[in-house]
């Protein structure tokens, strides 16, 4: 994604939620590829724009400056009562005042939250409890019960964890290719694709391509696709690859069901949980494995969940 993005278009049902915030509130939902920010005015979307990311985790503290900035250039701050962000990375409080630091000089005056993202997308879900997942360019599970206990599972970023992420079926995506080098076998549908995305004529010169400086969490997570496409074309460890991510988004899931003491829901959002069947599918059937049956896909962006998040509050 990039500065020059189009902008998001406004859901056709803009009627607010009870006890929506009035005035202006601006939401934000920060992933490790872009920074969507929309416009409330008194509960109804106006503006709804993407730049890039602003997570600085993903980009450095410039250009998540340059990003947030271009964001509020085209959205506006002027007469923001509100902030509410949510953003992946989000672990301490000093990392939410960091993020805050960021947004405060194009809102003078506005009340600036900013949280882990997954509690947005709970929020999407219309749901207060239950678990939320996130498979996004990263993953993360975070929920929340009636007693207001929260817990969480994942999301330690991509050196760490983020299996069932884009960035893992990327990587992925590599260490397939470089395995059926090392083995002497032909080059795959799945391998010709990488080779082609980024560029390069031998599976031998990925390895460097991974580990140079002019690519990174991001470029291999839009690799992810490539897997998506594969196996829908019939690629046998592309398929299985999407049932590994299911498998193990399930299970981030399962261990917040566990420590919070309840059986659900568990809704699953972000690009990939969003838009990718196969996965979806795995992911269920391993809930159902492990007795959860109230699992749900979110059939809106997360960052709509911000006017429920403000009325839960009021």
């Amino acid at each position: 994604m990039t500065n020059t993005e189009k902008p998001q278009s406004l859901p056709a049902d803009p009627t607010p939620p009870l006890n929506a915030p009035r005035g202006v509130v601006i939401g934000m939902d920060i992933g490790g590829t872009k920074t969507r920010g929309v416009r409330f005015e008194d509960g109804v979307p106006v503006m709804d724009e993407s730049v890039g990311s602003s997570n600085v985790q993903n980009v450095t503290r410039d250009e998540a400056a340059r990003n947030l900035a271009s964001l509020f250039e085209r959205i506006g701050g002027e007469g923001v009562s509100r902030v509410y962000a949510g953003s992946g990375g989000i672990d301490t409080e000093e990392d939410a005042a960091a993020l805050a630091a960021l947004i405060e000089p194009h809102v003078p005056g506005a009340q600036i939250t900013v949280v882990h993202d997954s509690r947005l997308l709970l929020a999407a879900g219309h749901a207060s409890t239950g678990v939320a997942v996130i498979a996004g360019t990263g993953s993360a599970a975070w929920g929340r019960n009636a007693d207001g206990g929260e817990a969480r599972a994942g999301g330690w970023g991509y050196l760490l964890g983020d299996e069932g992420s884009g960035y893992w079926l990327g990587r992925e995506a590599v260490r397939h290719s470089l395995r059926r080098m090392n083995q002497g076998l032909q080059v795959d549908q799945l391998t010709a694709a990488l080779l082609q995305s980024c560029g390069v004529d031998h599976p031998n010169k990925l390895i460097a391509l991974f580990h140079s400086p002019d690519t990174g969490r991001r470029f291999w997570a839009q690799q992810a696709r490539l897997v998506v496409e594969a196996a829908a074309a019939g690629h046998t460890a592309s398929q299985e690859l999407l049932e590994q991510a299911g498998k193990d988004l399930a299970a981030l899931a399962l261990q917040v069901l566990q420590q919070l003491g309840i059986p659900g829901p568990v809704i699953l959002g972000s690009g990939l949980g969003m838009n990718v069947v196969p996965l979806q599918d795995a992911f269920r059937r391993h809930l159902a494995e492990g007795g959860v049956t109230d699992t749900r896909v979110l059939d809106r962006e997360p960052v709509f969940g911000v006017l429920q998040l403000l009325a839960e509050k009021a």
